[in-house]
């Protein structure tokens, strides 16, 4: 093994490391987020977004790129700030609502999302190989949600909903991210976000103890720690080797639920969630491995909901290189 090769793979390694870290930063806002079970959603989704914009409201100071806030695409920019305060209220109600692991396993669900809503809107054909990943997918979310035996809640509905969500705001981003400014895609989310929640808050606003309002800044500072780390590791890393590593949010859900909330999940939440990663690490890897063009999933942790998604330097070269390919292109 070269000198290169060794510095290479121990690069890897310590990058790998760090997005471990930043996913588990994710896993406590989530938990967080469940300790507030007598707030509305909509205060703590202010209050979190808020603490966030501090920090974002730093990155657009120093940042070199021109201040340029006027949307190229001004509908889809619009859709996309729904998709993502839908995917924020609708993931913080499956977390207050559900058990962590179950939560995490239809959020999970999203990449599966993804590769069938690139059909309409990218105009992707999707061959077999993932048209069998996306059955065994949704066979594990049959799974979890164990029809028959349990019943539907709000929080299962709320936890397919956030994937969707989610989903619709991945691949809105790939569609216009080439012609929108970094600033753009962060800046209206989080206007958005915070002025929904705001008008919200009049009437269902509840006083806070200094430990409340401790706990929902910390949650808007964990995502931007959490972000932090996933851009530096994306980064240094080849993306491959980095998402399929959002699972590992799984075992955390498991190790706090357990400590803090006397969760365990059963064994249909464990089997359908294995089926679900299994099922979104086979799309993950074949697209980052064999995709033509920037791949959707390649720079983004998709479960992130309470701040504005962050770019990283990949994305930012995209924008300035890749060109809409208006013709049809398959991808297996």
């Amino acid at each position: 093994m070269t000198p290169t090769s060794v510095k290479a793979s121990t690069s890897v390694t310590f990058c790998t490391l760090i997005a471990l870290a930043g996913f588990a930063t994710f896993s406590i806002h989530d938990a967080l987020i469940k300790t507030l079970q007598a707030y509305s959603l909509f205060q703590i989704g202010f209050f979190a977004v808020l603490f966030s914009f501090v920090p974002f409201t730093l990155f657009i100071a120093v940042q070199r790129e021109q201040i340029l806030l006027r949307p190229n695409q001004p509908k889809l920019v619009a859709v996309r700030c729904v998709s993502i305060f839908g995917s924020m209220v609708c993931a913080f109600y499956a977390f207050k609502s559900l058990p962590l692991a179950q939560a995490y396993a239809l959020i999970f669900a999203a990449p599966l999302l993804i590769t069938i809503l690139a059909i309409p809107v990218l105009k992707e054909r999707v061959k077999w190989y993932r048209w069998m990943a996306i059955i065994i997918g949704f066979m594990g979310v049959v799974i979890v949600l164990n029809p028959g035996t349990q019943a539907m809640t709000p929080g299962h509905a709320a936890g397919m909903a956030a994937a969707f969500f989610s989903a619709t705001t991945a691949v809105i981003t790939r569609k216009i991210g080439s012609g929108e400014s970094s600033l753009t895609l962060i800046v209206y989310p989080l206007l958005v976000n915070l002025s929904i929640c705001a008008l919200a808050m009049v009437w269902v606003y509840q006083p806070m103890s200094g430990q409340t309002l401790a706990i929902m800044c910390s949650i808007g500072l964990l995502a931007v720690l959490g972000q932090a780390m996933l851009i530096f590791a994306y980064r240094n890393a080849p993306a491959q080797y980095i998402a399929p590593f959002q699972y590992s949010q799984m075992l955390w859900a498991v190790i706090i639920g357990a400590l803090f909330f006397n969760e365990s999940p059963g064994t249909n939440v464990w089997l359908g969630s294995l089926v679900i990663i299994l099922s979104g690490v086979m799309i993950v890897w074949r697209e980052l491995t064999t995709s033509s063009t920037k791949p959707i999933l390649s720079t983004r942790n998709f479960r992130v909901v309470s701040g504005p998604a962050a770019y990283s330097s990949e994305t930012d070269e995209q924008r300035i290189d890749e060109t809409p390919n208006p013709e049809t292109r398959a991808t297996d």
